[in-house]
């Protein structure tokens, strides 16, 4: 069976949840496809300590605050992954999962959105399904030969596994110091990095940063002097866990070793170390698989657009990505402005071709 809408939102976390509201408030007939078993999007999938940036009152979706965690000035993933459920159900958004989308193709006039559960065509598709389910790993010689355990950022959960373990941690980014930050208390820890880490100052939080963010771009528009940007002020957001790891000298650093051996690493100088396992947090790749059959990215992976419209099919928007979809598009508080403009083009288009 076909089914036929103006809109078809792939994915269903905090990008596809903003984008539902918006179509929602416009009167457009869309539905929401989202290829999870429950909702949260990748929120539910974070490992158990993590926490925002951000005090809920300044990490919301639109149309509603986030309500504070009890006890805690900074939610954390399950307090998060409440929150989208309970939003979904608030606005009364038609999510259908779960729906593995596997391909969008071109249809004359539409877009076919194809999966095993069936197939939807539309006019428009919105294409939310973040980076989480696109973990990178450097190719580094002899990942192969080691035998001990390799993990990336989405495996992890909780730092009692490691107990005893001699871990090295991989990445200079936000997740590599949260997770080094409670695996030290447990475990031998190594943190490799191919250039130092660049802390924020520790007044910064989430709020801060993303009016810099937005300071910036406004600057930007304006013509106006472009004051400096997050990244010139540091990669990595001093929240609690990592002031305290860093109180207790548990933040130091090594290059990035040369190669994995058998039983551990090596660096180019021909020193070596044994480990356990090697965490590997070293990001993540937009999840754009399903869109591979319309031949829209370039030899980076990046699919060439005008604000969040795509260049080569105006049919297809991509939400949420990164800020190369939209200032903060990544962050609860950013998602909605990118979500706005997003559907308010939309409407426009639709009402042109009607």
């Amino acid at each position: 069976m076909e089914h036929v809408h103006d809109v078809v939102v792939i994915g269903g976390g905090q990008a596809g949840l903003a984008a539902g509201y918006y179509l929602r408030r416009a009167g457009l007939d869309f539905v929401i496809l989202d290829g999870r078993e429950g909702p949260g999007g990748s929120w539910a999938e974070y490992w158990d300590s993590l926490r925002l940036f951000s005090p809920a009152e300044h990490s919301m979706l639109p149309g509603w605050w986030m309500p504070a965690e009890e006890g805690h000035e900074y939610p954390g993933a399950r307090h998060v992954t409440w929150y989208l459920s309970q939003y979904e159900r608030r606005y009364g958004l038609p999510v259908r999962r779960p729906v593995h989308v596997d391909r969008v193709e071109r249809a004359d006039e539409t877009l076919r959105v194809l999966s095993r559960k069936g197939t939807w065509t539309a006019g428009y598709v919105i294409s939310a399904t973040g980076t989480w389910r696109a973990p990178h790993v450097p190719d580094v010689p002899g990942r192969d030969l080691f035998q001990g355990g390799q993990l990336h950022t989405v495996d992890y959960r909780s730092p009692e596994e490691f107990a005893g373990q001699r871990v090295v941690v991989v990445g200079g980014g936000n997740s590599a110091a949260q997770i080094l930050a409670e695996l030290s208390k447990v475990a031998q820890t190594t943190w490799a990095v191919r250039r130092p880490p660049r802390f924020l100052p520790d007044h910064l939080d989430g709020r801060a940063l993303f009016d810099i963010a937005t300071r910036r771009q406004r600057a930007e528009q304006s013509g106006a002097r472009v004051p400096p940007g997050i990244g010139d002020l540091g990669d990595i957001a001093v929240v609690p866990p990592v002031r305290e790891a860093r109180e207790r000298g548990a933040l130091k650093t090594e290059p990035m070793f040369e190669r994995l051996t058998r039983t551990g690493v090596a660096w180019a100088d021909g020193s070596r170390m044994d480990c356990d396992t090697i965490l590997w947090c070293t990001g993540f790749r937009p999840a754009l698989d399903h869109l591979a059959p319309l031949e829209l990215r370039d030899d980076h992976g990046r699919i060439a657009l005008e604000g969040t419209r795509a260049v080569d099919e105006p049919r297809l928007f991509l939400l949420g990505y990164g800020d190369w979809t939209g200032l903060a598009s990544a962050t609860l508080i950013g998602v909605g402005r990118t979500a706005k403009a997003t559907v308010a083009q939309i409407t426009d288009s639709l009402a042109h071709r009607r």
